[in-house]
């Protein structure tokens, strides 16, 4: 079994097909899907799939780049959403997703600063996870993380250096590693995810977005995840069922999930 770890299975890109889409990824051994929020708008779209859909897991929380319509009142939003939610059957399992993308222009950086330090702290209070957002931004992210303490969490989409990679592993943080991963010119990505020890890495495929180089710029898939682990046993010299196994019991230990719960 696999589980990918981030997967926006509400997006609109899934309207027409989601059944299918949740299907073929269980038949191709996919297990668990993490679906991470981006606003409080989406919130009950999130909830609605995990409800329908068996091995699914929800995140929330305010992603950066959807912030022009939050303000404070938001936070308390959030706060109120968790705790109803710990008191339902699909209890979530980390804040998220959260954190800084200095990469798009025209966006208020004190603004993001001041939203993800406000969301470290509700994750502590709830004792959960995080799951970051850190898009030209990791050692800003590293500095609130060490402002506000949290129960670990992964950095998403990974495309740091070592010495980042080391920060966020002595935070108790795990690496997400998907489609980028699986072009031959990002060097740098590939290099981390041999080098790094297999116990800091989970997998994601952040679907729709970011499709793997087979995909040909197409809609991405939870299904791809199979194909994505793959590549990341070749680029190891491991074979496939070694990256599965480490992979998940990762995964499966960050997010505090049974492995017998983590089924489609």
């Amino acid at each position: 079994m696999l589980i990918d770890t981030h997967c926006h299975l509400d997006a609109a890109e899934f309207a027409a097909d989601r059944d299918n889409v949740v299907n073929a990824a269980a038949e191709a051994g996919v297990a668990a899907i993490v679906v991470p929020a981006v606003s409080p708008e989406n919130f009950p779209a999130v909830r609605q799939c995990c409800e329908r859909y068996a091995g699914s897991y929800p995140a929330y929380g305010i992603h950066p780049l959807y912030l022009e319509s939050s303000d404070e009142a938001s936070f308390q939003q959030l706060r109120d959403w968790l705790r109803k939610e710990f008191a339902g059957l699909h209890r979530p399992v980390a804040v998220g997703e959260i954190g800084l993308d200095f990469f798009v222009p025209g966006f208020d950086v004190g603004k993001q600063e001041s939203f993800f330090v406000e969301q470290l702290k509700i994750a502590r209070d709830f004792d959960l996870p995080v799951l970051l957002h850190v898009r030209r931004s990791v050692d800003q992210v590293l500095k609130c993380l060490r402002r506000i303490g949290v129960r670990g969490g992964i950095a998403h989409a990974f495309n740091g250096s070592c010495q980042q990679a080391d920060e966020f592993l002595r935070l108790g943080f795990k690496l997400g590693f998907g489609g980028t991963m699986t072009f031959p010119r990002a060097t740098r990505i590939r290099d981390l995810a041999t080098s790094l020890p297999l116990e800091s890495i989970v997998l994601e495929t952040d679907a729709p977005d970011i499709p793997p180089a087979w995909l040909d710029g197409r809609r991405n898939t939870p299904q791809e995840l199979v194909r994505i682990a793959g590549v990341l046993a070749e680029l190891r010299g491991l074979t496939f069922h070694d990256v599965e196994k480490v992979t998940t019991e990762n995964a499966l230990s960050l997010l505090g999930l049974e492995r017998s719960g983590a089924s489609a």
